[in-house]
């Protein structure tokens, strides 16, 4: 079970990181023309407020992928002086810890994103509906979460050794 869970959130981050690569290249597209427009004639109007959207739905999409191959820091002085079970135990409890954390934050912006819908919410220079942006960032936390919950199962359930 644990392992076919394991593969379909290995698919989840990968789908998402696929996703966060299209934005990363729009932005730099984004960048580029408004660079060379600039130079030439006038620049792209909101380029400063989508690359801000954009680079959020970049990190964003992101997060699943570094946790699933612990591209993140991770501070290890003390612990790796403690037997295997307490070092398992630590483990285990903080990606629970974290998995809870990013579910609440996914949560949060989600509602964020229905309230911007509500309230018809648009964007400051542009005048655009910007809460797809928010539920991205919520789906984001969401992944992150769920990638965790699996960390959480594995290192609770793992025969070997830490």
């Amino acid at each position: 079970m644990i392992d076919t869970l394991d593969s379909f959130s290995e698919r989840v981050a990968r789908l998402l990181t696929g996703l966060a690569g299209i934005f990363l290249v729009a932005m730099m597209g984004l960048a580029c023309a408004n660079m060379v427009l600039r130079a030439v004639w006038v620049p792209v109007q909101g380029t400063f407020e989508l690359m801000g959207f954009m680079a959020a739905v970049v990190a964003a999409f992101s997060l699943a992928t570094a946790q699933r191959k612990k591209s993140h820091i991770a501070v290890g002085l003390l612990l790796k002086h403690f037997p295997a079970p307490v070092r398992r135990l630590a483990d285990g409890a903080t990606s629970a810890l974290s998995c809870g954390f990013f579910f609440l934050a996914g949560l949060e912006t989600g509602k964020w994103a229905a309230f911007l819908i509500q309230t018809g919410e648009i964007s400051e220079t542009l005048q655009i509906v910007y809460h797809p942006f928010v539920f991205a960032a919520s789906a984001g936390c969401f992944a992150l979460a769920f990638v965790l919950l699996i960390d959480t199962l594995k290192t609770m359930t793992s025969k070997k050794v830490l």
